[in-house]
């Protein structure tokens, strides 16, 4: 009898972008079922040229990706081997443009029906509610990202010439960036204009028996009290010292302290950067670990929804499961209703706010399955998204003037009465909690009076912007979007137009210089108002009603008349951005010139090309004791952290952490390092471990005066030196 022959079932083919995501998708999917990852976009313009047909309605040339010719042709294997493609990639506007792009590299290659799935959440239940709801590719999205894509290219393969031409080769410019930018420099051009002025404070102790509490000065002779310099709040502290202490007005009042909303992308990485000192890049590198799935025992979870999101609506589905955890644990916090919050009136609303999937995840039922940084990130998304739905907190505040001659004294304590949706938050702060004790007191009651504290202060100048005061900026300006936000940052970074110092985003002479010339050539373009209309714009393209190229075509036309305009017009800088120095190369004997490099200035020989000696600028004398050696900068072999250490290394080990200025310190001749604190600001202080000198803003202006003094001293001395 002759074998029969069995015809192999057909599977159903699942493409998403990431691997990670691939594996928690195919565990619950089971058998029948293949999920393979695209790993981001497979097609995409060309790097090398600008593959943009501007004589036929800015047409794309689009081809395979440099390095992905296989992995499309192994989709393209696995798709003629299925009856049905599930496009899965992320559901926004790129992940749009990626299903779009495998659907025309896979229907030639297979019989099979190619439809697209999303979801926002990666739960068995939603991934099988999407795979048995497939729908058509929404065109309209792709031309809304195209037509990003084009813009891009054309801004960037226009400005990048120009730059090369006229500053350095190797730059480049970008249209969101590039106004980024733009908002750094014009901050960091108001700290350095920002003159400090000085300043007192005046506070007081009081007692009643064996309490005793401090307030603070807030009212002299009926006015609020401005106290210049140390003099005046010595004068007040002579009249006011003798004066009988009097408690003329107690005043209490309840506040009430509504929760947060849950989380939006902005302020994902808002809170994330101010509360867990995270980057931006690093708070959606791993919000997308959460996202894509973490193996809690023997499951494979996806614990939070999609992280790229404007939105803080949240489904009826998670609005239960929250309002049922809340009732068995804290009953007597759930509310009567739901709480909803409003929509901002940019947001695109296309998903969810970022929450946890199950609630009864707790962070600390999955604490041994993440790391310490998911751990942190999971926590403060899982509280943010329960304690939303959460009853209002209530503090009470008491509030004590006390009368003492001339002078008004005031002091408040408050403290939470009712925690309400605190219950959930285990970051509570103390002074979130209560803030001070005060005594039991009646008007009319007098005090002792104790001792006073007067403090020197000097007014705050404008902040530099951190990741999150600029993604909070980028967001209230509407620039860019969810997902474009920490890549914005991120290319400034890796480009070196921008530092960090103390967490604050520092523009570098590199990004200053680009920065001057593009402001300067192309106000129109690189400009706030109009980076924001382009998002508008772009969400008209997704609604249908703009056509993409049209937008193109409007842009494009004056645009690249004024690139032109300015190849001509526009004065080169190349060799300008050059400095001679005193240096002398040790290889070949000739003067070391100063160079603005990609990462910055370093030293290079003038004898270029034939010594190709370089090394990095010196920042200041080593201060060990009969060391010769200079400071200069390093980074380290693995992260490549920058640090700064002796040039006479591995004679002299001294290193630092803080970036020396060329200011030393008059107590002990040690260089000065810029720090940075909350409470302080900016300010200079003095590296020796054994010195306690700590720059005021005064001190520090007279300092630098000095040291360039003591700096010109010695160059004149050098060059008689030279001359004799």
């Amino acid at each position: 009898m002759a074998k029969k022959t069995v015809k192999k079932a057909k599977q159903t083919l699942v493409i998403v972008e990431s691997p990670a995501k691939a594996k928690t998708i195919e565990h619950y999917l089971g058998a029948g079922y293949v999920v393979k990852a695209s790993m981001g976009h497979l097609i995409d313009l060309p790097k090398s040229r600008l593959a943009i047909d501007v004589e036929n309605d800015f047409q794309p040339e689009y081809i395979t990706v440099r390095g992905r010719a296989k992995l499309l042709k192994e989709l393209q294997k696995d798709a003629k081997n299925s009856n049905l493609v599930l496009l899965a990639s992320d559901p926004d506007r790129e992940g749009e443009a990626i299903a779009w792009h495998l659907n025309h590299a896979l229907k030639d290659k297979t019989d099979a029906e190619i439809r697209r799935i999303e979801f926002t959440e990666i739960t068995p239940k939603v991934i099988k509610e999407a795979v048995n709801n497939p729908r058509e590719i929404n065109e309209s999205m792709v031309n809304a990202q195209k037509a990003r894509r084009v813009l891009d290219r054309l801004v960037g393969y226009n400005l990048s010439p120009l730059l090369w031409k006229k500053v350095k080769n190797g730059l480049s410019a970008g249209r969101v960036q590039s106004v980024a930018l733009r908002l750094i420099c014009e901050r960091e051009k108001e700290v350095e204009d920002f003159i400090p002025e000085e300043y007192w404070s005046l506070d007081a102790d009081f007692s009643k028996g064996k309490t005793k509490f401090t307030a603070q000065l807030v009212q002299y002779k009926d006015s609020k009290p401005e106290l210049k310099n140390e003099k005046q709040v010595n004068e007040i502290i002579s009249e006011i010292q003798s004066a009988d202490c009097i408690v003329t007005d107690i005043k209490e009042s309840e506040k009430t302290v509504r929760p947060k909303p849950p989380f939006t992308t902005s302020k994902l990485q808002q809170a994330s950067a101010n509360r867990l000192g995270y980057t931006s890049r690093k708070t959606m590198q791993i919000a997308q670990q959460l996202y894509e799935g973490i193996q809690i025992g023997s499951t494979r979870v996806g614990l939070i929804t999609y992280m790229r999101t404007d939105s803080t609506r949240i489904s009826q589905t998670a609005i239960d499961d929250v309002r049922s955890w809340i009732g068995e644990n804290f009953p007597d916090d759930l509310p009567a209703e739901k709480i909803e919050y409003a929509v901002g009136k940019s947001a695109q609303d296309a998903h969810e706010a970022i929450r946890p999937t199950y609630v009864k995840y707790t962070p600390d039922s999955v604490k041994e399955y993440l790391t310490r940084d998911q751990l942190r990130l999971y926590s403060i998304i899982w509280e943010r998204f329960v304690s939303s739905q959460m009853n209002n907190a209530k503090s009470k505040t008491t509030s004590l003037d006390i009368t003492a001659g001339d002078a008004l004294f005031r002091v408040s304590a408050s403290k939470l009465s009712y925690k309400g949706f605190y219950n959930v938050i285990k970051t509570l702060s103390s002074k979130e909690d209560v803030s001070g004790n005060l005594p039991s007191l009646k008007i009319g009651e007098k005090l002792e009076s104790g001792k006073f504290y007067p403090e020197q202060h000097f007014t705050q100048g404008p902040a530099r912007y951190t990741d999150a005061s600029m993604v909070k900026t980028l967001e209230e300006k509407g620039i860019g979007r969810p997902s474009t936000y920490s890549p914005i940052i991120s290319v400034l970074l890796d480009r070196y137009y921008v530092t960090r110092s103390n967490k604050q985003l520092v523009p570098t002479m590199l990004g200053k210089i680009i920065c001057k010339i593009l402001v300067e050539s192309f106000p129109q373009v690189i400009n706030v108002e109009f980076t924001s209309q382009v998002e508008n714009d772009l969400d008209k393209v997704e609604q249908n009603s703009l056509v993409w190229n049209n937008m193109i075509g409007d842009f494009f036309g004056p645009f690249k008349t004024r690139v032109d305009e300015v190849m001509e017009s526009q004065e080169s800088l190349k060799g300008t951005l050059d400095e001679p120095t005193n240096e002398i190369c040790e290889k070949c004997g000739k003067p070391m010139v100063k160079k603005l490099g990609r990462f910055g200035y370093f030293l290079a020989c003038s004898g270029f090309p034939e010594c190709h000696n370089t090394k990095s600028v010196p920042l200041a004398k080593c201060p060990r004791e009969g060391c010769n050696g200079q400071i200069v900068a390093r980074k380290t072999k693995g992260r490549g952290k920058e640090f700064y250490g002796c040039t006479n290394y591995p004679e002299c080990n001294f290193i630092s952490h803080f970036k020396p200025i060329d200011v030393y310190c008059p107590k002990c001749n040690w260089f000065l390092v810029e720090k940075y604190d909350k409470k302080n600001g900016s300010y200079k202080s003095c590296i020796n471990p054994d010195c306690d000198y700590l720059h005021s803003p005064d001190e520090a202006i007279e300092a630098e005066a000095a040291g360039a003094f003591a700096k010109a001293n010695e160059t004149d001395k050098q060059n008689k030196t030279v001359e004799s």
